[in-house]
């Protein structure tokens, strides 16, 4: 193992470089917090904060709470409150990587879909989302019209309205953050099969060529799969970047059940 900013050569399970200083994978995983990452977006690196800790994400719980009579800030607030977001830009901390991973072009996000998909992936969810929003949006003109009427059962037919509208487009976003972990798995089961194929070492430029992606698009699903031990990252004296996956580069080397 070599240091990843000067190159000298680590004994295993050195947690610094005694040359220069810098944390190893090792070290990393020993000294920081779980909950530290690199949002992909701003570049910002520490920890997530509560979804409605931002005043926008309140403000829209009100909104929605205002027309449905709480029933659609009430779905709002159970899907978010346990969801971080970057303090910095507000990116679903969670979800960082998996949703800029396929950030670029929409064909090669339908590339890729096609390329991992080894069985039928679940529903977008975009037709219930609209659905959810068109009722929503229904609703809300409901009981605007009634209070100004008045008509008490324009609210009431809204409220239920707005309600049916909000589990919609609940139904839909869960059906798309599915779509987005199979894509996800999948590509990570091709990157894994690959590694075996080369001996347990692979590059950006080797996972781009082989899946069809771009660099920057292999570079982060091979990032997100980097956890110090599993996948590791390394350097060569020649400034090399790689990635090595040692439960198959020394699988042999166990020896057969083992």
């Amino acid at each position: 193992m070599r240091c990843s900013t000067c190159g000298e050569t680590l004994q295993p399970g050195t947690v610094q470089c005694p040359t220069c200083g810098t944390a190893t994978p090792v070290g990393m995983a020993l000294t920081r917090p779980a909950g530290v990452r690199r949002c992909p977006r701003c570049s910002y690196q520490g920890e997530g904060i509560p979804y409605f800790r931002r005043a926008g994400h309140v403000g829209l719980l009100v909104a929605l709470s205002i027309p449905t009579y709480g029933f659609g800030g009430l779905i709002y607030w159970l899907a978010r409150r346990k969801h971080l977001i970057c303090p910095r830009c507000g990116l679903g901390w969670e979800h960082a990587s998996r949703a800029l991973a396929f950030a670029g072009p929409g064909s090669e996000r339908r590339m890729i879909e096609g390329r991992v998909s080894e069985e039928p992936l679940p529903g977008t969810g975009i037709k219930r989302r609209v659905l959810g929003t068109v009722l929503v949006l229904g609703a809300t003109a409901l009981i605007l019209a009634g209070i100004f009427a008045p008509a008490l059962p324009a609210v009431v037919v809204g409220g239920v309205v707005g309600a049916a509208g909000s589990l919609s487009f609940y139904w839909g976003w869960t059906g798309q953050q599915a779509r987005r972990k199979a894509i996800m798995q999948g590509l990570q089961r091709s990157i894994l099969r690959l590694a075996t194929a080369k001996g347990g070492t692979l590059t950006v430029t080797e996972v781009a060529a082989e899946l069809n992606l771009s660099l920057p698009a292999a570079e982060k699903i091979l990032t997100s799969m980097d956890d110090g031990f599993r996948v590791r990252s390394e350097i060569t004296k020649e400034g090399i970047l790689y990635y090595e996956f040692p439960e198959v580069r020394h699988r042999k080397e166990l020896g057969p059940g083992a």
